[in-house]
């Protein structure tokens, strides 16, 4: 599956536009993640618990786009982006979307 951020793909011609695909998760950081991170606050830096968490949201993000694009017969994802936001006090949420095209090799 080709993913790409821009509206063309170099090399390739978009004959079929298939429509929005998107992949969803939610992760809630748990209590041990929260500590460390607390400490980790006081003397600054990288927070490196929170950063393999989003690492894996986008991932599973990003995989489940690709499924649902799969599912639409796509063979391509164009304009890609993520989203993200908070949910309660604890959760993030991500979102990997984009348009799912047909693209065939010029």
């Amino acid at each position: 599956m080709l993913i790409v951020t821009t509206e063309k793909i170099a090399g390739y011609k978009i004959t079929e536009v298939k429509g929005p695909v998107f992949g969803l998760t939610v992760r809630a950081r748990g209590i041990g993640k929260d500590i460390v991170a607390s400490f980790k606050g006081l003397v600054g830096g990288e927070i490196n618990q929170y950063t393999e968490m989003l690492e894996d949201a986008r991932k599973q993000a990003m995989d489940r786009m690709v499924k649902n694009a799969n599912a639409m017969g796509a063979n391509a994802i164009i304009m890609m982006r993520f989203d993200s936001g908070e949910i309660g006090q604890n959760m993030s949420e991500i979102v990997a979307y984009g348009t799912a095209v047909i693209a065939e090799q010029e």
